[in-house]
């Protein structure tokens, strides 16, 4: 089905991104994973050619695009591997907090080396003991001054390790009733004294991003990098998780066409009893099966696309996408491996990677079972 929201220009600029990964990118990944981090040099080439928070506005760097760029970025990253997310989180997830919640002086000076790649973000919410509960975080800043003094211990953070400005949730106000009212958004630079990066952590999947644990020991932030109000922060999520979970549930599609597409291919070429994989009954309906899923799937996506293009409150149909989709990527990532037998569980095989990589997916973003709570409060219930 034709995608009314992707012009000529979309076009255009999906094939120069296509092109650009599969020389920049595509031939690095298996350094990149055991490396555990997506080279610096890399961003910067991302910026070079401007497919860094291109919707940023031109007087900072930017080029005014419109989400419909976002999309493509989004879907041509996970093509080439679901871990390349950062930039997306990078892209669509901080910097939008900056651009939305910014003074004019911390636009400028922040956003134009987001967009060059010479500054990369991250965004600190979830704890130890916080995850999805993000009113029952522990991390605080006292005001002092013009500073604030940050104590506390995020964690499960993409890009941490390699971020230059973290955009980090804590409590300027650990009394406030409801909690969530105490709740502010700080911007934590690189370097600052008191800020501690952990070791990189090891995952199941999603190797070459960077995913680490933060740490937060009296650090003195100015209080010139407090983004909007104080007390505001929980708000200001609130707002923003709706394109963060849209663009989880993107990214899902792309990895569940991307896997039909090889595995396709795969049944077609590989034999068993003397005809190939693909003419057997049992093979051909789940195909089908997965087909139609994946169809029904990026209709609704798009819709809600669209529908957040036109600035439209989506909240619990991005919930219903988020959730559903997830569960989709992992069922499509579960039969794919199946028919593609021995082979799928070899880690040459793209099936093998996405299978462990598309597993986080139905956990960030809020878990899928935080998605059927959404909507179910919003069913009346």
């Amino acid at each position: 089905m034709k995608r009314t929201f992707l012009k000529e220009e979309h076009d255009i600029f999906r094939r120069s991104l296509r092109t650009f990964l599969e020389q920049e990118a595509a031939p690095f990944i298996k350094r990149w994973e055991e490396e555990k981090e997506v080279p610096r040099s890399f961003w910067k080439k991302m910026g070079k050619h401007g497919f860094l928070s291109p919707q940023v506005s031109e007087k900072y760097g930017g080029y005014d695009a419109d989400f419909g760029f976002a999309v493509v970025v989004s879907e041509e990253l996970d093509r080439v591997n679901v871990g390349l997310v950062g930039i997306s989180l990078h892209n669509d997830i901080v910097i939008p907090y900056i651009e939305t919640y910014g003074t004019e002086e911390q636009k400028k000076r922040w956003l134009p080396g987001t967009i060059s790649g010479d500054l990369i973000s991250a965004i600190a919410m979830t704890e130890p003991g916080a995850g999805s509960d993000l009113a029952a975080i522990k991390t605080k800043a006292i005001k002092d001054g013009n500073h604030y003094v940050l104590n506390g211990e995020k964690t499960f953070i993409t890009n941490g390790k390699t971020a230059d400005i973290v955009v980090v949730v804590c409590k300027t106000d650990p009394q406030a009733s409801p909690p969530h009212k105490g709740i502010s958004l700080l911007v934590v630079e690189a370097g600052t004294p008191g800020f501690i990066k952990g070791k990189k952590l090891n995952k199941l999947g999603q190797h070459l991003n960077d995913t680490c644990e933060l740490i937060f020991e009296d650090a003195r932030i100015p209080a010139q990098n407090l983004l909007g109000e104080e007390g505001k922060g929980f708000y200001y999520l609130m707002e923003k998780l709706q394109q963060e979970r849209l663009l989880v549930a993107i990214q899902s599609m792309a990895s569940a066409e991307l896997m039909l597409e090889k595995t396709v291919e795969f049944v077609e070429q590989r034999e068993a009893f003397g005809k190939r994989i693909s003419q057997f009954q049992n093979t051909q309906f789940k195909l089908a099966e997965m087909k139609s899923e994946i169809e029904i799937g990026r209709t609704f996506v798009d819709r809600l696309i669209e529908a957040h293009i036109n600035n439209t409150k989506i909240t619990t149909e991005v919930a219903m996408a988020k959730w559903w989709t997830t569960d989709l990527v992992k069922k499509v990532s579960a039969n794919c491996l199946q028919l593609h037998g021995g082979y799928g569980y070899m880690e040459e095989y793209e099936i093998a990677r996405r299978y462990r990589d598309v597993a986080v997916s139905s956990i960030y973003a809020g878990s899928n079972e935080i998605m059927k709570m959404i909507i179910a409060k919003n069913m009346g219930l």
